[in-house]
């Protein structure tokens, strides 16, 4: 029976032939090196690299979670936010219902455009039930705003103290909004007194008017900014 050589391995020697291939290494030539230090070289590149990477992967998921967790806490105050105003659905409702009611009272005070020659007739009426002498009642220029219109009224009347106290509260007493504005008193003969005012009242637009208003307001087709 044959005998299987035995394999004796000069470690001393191994140790030393690996040791010469990283003596005289020209570090600005390394294709020259021999094969260990070469594939060392290679090896040392590839964990440097793949680090690199697995650092700046790193570093730009930490971002990305960053922003998302900012992400987060926006969505988390917009969702707190409007579950508030879901739960005060209701109370806005209610105050919607309220001021609409309120705008169509202050409405009714205002008179329409047809309505307007009625209430200067109460004006007048106004004061010829106290006894008031009318000078002067000239309707000035209506003053068209964006929902309603403004007529001034210059007047001047002569009579009695009290007798104008009583026709002021009548007028601020009348269904229709009128206002005295820029009241002057100044002593009469026998004892009266004459009054100038300018009474202001108000009556609403219709809808051709608002219109009307509307595209006068609007800036032209060939306008720019």
């Amino acid at each position: 029976m044959a005998k299987i050589p035995k394999l004796e391995l000069d470690l001393a020697g191994v140790k030393d032939t690996l040791k010469a291939q990283f003596v005289g290494l020209n570090p600005n030539d390394p294709p020259s090196w021999p094969a260990l230090p070469r594939y060392l070289l290679c090896v040392a590149v590839a964990v440097v690299v793949i680090v690199a990477l697995w650092f700046a992967w790193l570093s730009a998921s930490d971002d990305e979670l960053t922003a998302e967790r900012a992400t987060e806490v926006k969505l988390r105050d917009d969702f707190t936010k409007k579950l508030g105003q879901a739960a005060s659905l209701d109370a806005l409702r209610k105050q919607r219902e309220q001021v609409q009611q309120y705008v169509t009272q202050i409405e009714k005070q205002l008179p329409s455009k047809a309505e307007m020659d009625a209430l200067l007739s109460d004006i007048n009426q106004a004061g010829l039930g106290r006894s008031l002498q009318f000078e002067l009642f000239r309707p000035g220029q209506v003053s068209v705003k964006e929902y309603y219109a403004e007529l001034p009224i210059a007047v001047r009347v002569t009579g009695r103290y009290h007798d104008m106290g009583a026709f002021a509260a009548d007028i601020a007493n009348l269904s229709r909004i009128v206002t005295l504005n820029n009241l002057t008193l100044t002593p009469s003969k026998e004892g009266t007194l004459t009054m100038d005012t300018t009474a202001k009242t108000f009556r609403y637009l219709d809808s051709e008017e608002v219109a009307l208003q509307r595209k006068a307001a609007a800036p032209g087709k060939g306008d720019k900014k």
